[in-house]
């Protein structure tokens, strides 16, 4: 098996285990997936994660305003190197309640799609450093209409 291979399955269970894991198996899939010195990297939040725990726990946490949130793999992923780079889009619906994102006015249930890019680096068979660049701006048209 290539390089290219085990990076592509490791961004494709980064997807199925991660992001579209149950809020159970979060910190084992993380665990699993990044190192223990991983860095996670967001728009306008460099440095935002360090290691598998506080990954899972922003995961948990940005899925919290969403219900029946999933995500799809639309390209890639590409690799080369030990770069892994995808674009994926987000489907689900807006909670709302207690989770309520600052600025948004749309009833709970109201439908969301966006979509973001990947750039991951891997080490050692596990994720050492990820960028993330997602369309917020779009999400939150979405969430604020009249």
């Amino acid at each position: 098996m290539s390089r290219e291979t085990t990076a592509a399955e490791r961004y494709r269970r980064w997807l199925a285990e991660l992001w579209n894991g149950k809020e159970g198996t979060l910190a084992e899939a993380a665990a699993s997936l990044v190192s223990p010195d991983f860095v996670g990297n967001w728009p306008g939040r460099p440095g935002l994660v360090h290691g598998p725990e506080q990954l899972a726990d922003v995961v948990r946490q940005g899925r919290l305003p969403f219900t029946g949130l999933t995500f799809t793999l639309e390209l890639g992923p590409v690799t080369t190197g030990d770069l892994v780079a995808a674009r994926w889009t987000g489907r689900g619906a807006y909670a709302g309640g207690e989770y309520a994102l600052p600025g948004a006015t749309a009833p709970a249930g109201t439908p969301v799609e966006f979509s973001g890019h990947d750039l991951l680096r891997l080490r050692g068979g596990r994720f050492t450093e990820y960028w993330v660049i997602s369309e917020g701006e779009h999400l939150m048209a979405q969430l604020t209409r009249d």
